[in-house]
Parts: C-alpha cells; structure tokens; sequence
C-alpha cells in the first residue's frame, strides 16, 4: 500500500474476469463497494487514539460513510449497537479505554455489527500487548488491520516494532503469519505494506497498489482502518456489495492504494500537501466510482 505500484496503471483495462480463483476480485467489484458505500452512508463507530482522530473521521466522510468517534464509557456501548460498524484503535489507550473497547466490541457482537482491530505498536510494550490480549479474549473481530511487526506478533512471532512503526525488514513470510492469526481468531487479516496481504485462514493475497509517501505523514495506516471499517459495513448490503469481509477488504486496500496513488500524480511539494491531495484523492474515488484492473495488482501469495 505505501510501495511504488508495479503493472498497469490501476484505472485502466478490463475490470472483469471470467475465473474468480484467478483473480479474487476485479474492478467491478470496487466500483460496486463504493457505491454501496454511497448509497448506505454507514455509521462507523470509532474508538481510536487522539493523535489520528480528525484523520480517521475524514477518511470515513470522504469515503461516503457517517463518522462518529464515541468513546466515552458512558455510551461507547450503546453507540457501537446502533451502528453499522465499529472501528477499535488502540494507539493510546489507557486501561479504562480498552473497557469502553470491550463494551463496545461486545455490543457490536450482540447487534451482528462488523468490528475492526488496529492494534497500534503492539509488541512496543507491555500494556500494548496486554490490551490486544484482551480485546482479542472478549470481542469476536471481523477483521484486524496491522502492520507487518503488529501481525507477526499477534501470530506469536518474532517482529521488531520500535514505538508504533514496524522496522520488521522484508515481508517474506509476513503472508504465512496474517493467515495464522486469521486461523486463530477467525478474522480476516490486513497487514499493510509496499503490498498489502490480505487473509482470511485458508487463502492470503497480495494487493499492490498505493504509493511510498502515503507513509509520508501520520495517520495513514489508522486512517486504513477506518476504510475497511467502512466497506465491512456494506458487506451483503443489496446487489453488487461485498459478499464478504474478505471481499470488502480487498476492495477497501484497492480504493485506498488508488487514491493514494493519484494523489501522488500531481507531484504535491512537501508531505503536508500530499496528506491534503490524499483526502482529495479518496473523495475524488468515492465519486467517480471506477473500475480499475487489478488483474497484475491482486494475486494470491
């Protein structure tokens, strides 16, 4: 996802395939989420650090869906079953934040509401690895989104994360890892990277799209969160919607490699003005709603 793309240029081509094992999705697909995405306007419930708040709500609105960042004790619960789906990040939270977390999930679970994990620097501390722990103990998650060292340490391997930054290198068997917890916890399993790997226990695949400076400035990868949040939300949600949270989270890595790539196509001065061609470039998608080739950009690994 923050990698320079490689293959045809992901906005043109056939968007259509005639064997599915070959390709997991096509561009239709995308072009249907997002107007799936369009036509509900789903709530998405955050629970997510203080440092991407603002981020994490615009990349929600800008994708069609309905922010709310409701993490109070009081009422994290209540607004977790009235939403379409939920989106828990814990970047920095305090031990009372990981039970509104928890009371969250588990309303969420009750009310059938999809809810996504960002477990931020996990494996950075103690208390990181004892609030994933946790969460993952007390709430049934529909998908987890990490970076490669927070995957491969959820998976119970070796990874080096240096505050909430994976400096794991390589990514050779990070696709064995994603399929491990996905086996583990039942959820599908995005580890964001140059190619973003996407599991749900039985398969993994490679999404190769984006571009190197959407790790330019902070909040890109929460704001990932948000996004497979927000296509989980539409998942079975009428004609052309995502079948599964599988299929949502490739289109919603899809979508957001396209966006991050055409924000770089204007050659914006500094990583302030790509951070605002980015959120452009992600309401720009959600309008045109196009149908991009991913026949060399989707693979199975």
């Amino acid at each position: 996802m923050s990698g320079e793309p490689t293959g045809d240029d992901l906005t043109t081509g056939d968007p259509t395939t005639d064997d599915p094992t070959d390709a997991p999705i096509d561009g239709a697909l995308v072009a249907d989420a997002l107007s799936a995405v369009g036509a509900a306007s789903p709530l998405v419930h955050h629970l997510t650090n203080a440092v991407t708040t603002s981020e994490t709500a615009n990349v929600t609105l800008h994708w069609g869906g309905l922010p709310v960042m409701a993490d109070a004790p009081a009422e994290a619960g209540d607004m977790a079953a009235g939403a379409d789906a939920v989106v828990i990040n814990t970047g920095t939270a305090s031990r009372p934040d990981i039970g509104a977390m928890v009371d969250a999930g588990r309303s969420a679970n009750e009310a059938g509401v999809p809810v996504v994990l960002d477990p931020v620097g996990y494996g950075a501390t103690p208390h990181r690895v004892e609030s994933a722990g946790r969460l993952l103990d007390a709430v049934a998650f529909d998908a987890i989104k990490g970076n490669v060292g927070e995957v491969r340490g959820l998976a119970g391997e070796e990874a080096a994360v240096r505050g909430v930054e994976s400096v794991d290198e390589g990514d050779a068997n990070v696709a064995d890892a994603a399929r491990a917890l996905a086996a583990e916890t039942g959820a599908v399993v995005v580890a964001s990277g140059p190619t973003d790997v996407v599991a749900d226990g039985e398969r993994a695949f490679g999404v190769t799209a984006g571009h190197e400076r959407m790790g330019s400035f902070v909040g890109s990868g929460c704001m990932l969160a948000s996004t497979l949040g927000t296509f989980a939300a539409v998942v079975g949600e009428g004609d052309g919607a995502p079948a599964s949270t599988t299929e949502a989270a490739l289109a919603a890595c899809a979508a957001y490699g396209l966006a991050g790539e055409r924000a770089a196509a204007s050659d914006p001065a500094g990583p302030a003005s790509y951070r605002t061609a980015f959120m452009d470039a992600v309401a720009a998608v959600a309008a045109e709603r196009p149908a991009p080739d991913l026949a060399s950009r989707v693979e199975e690994v």
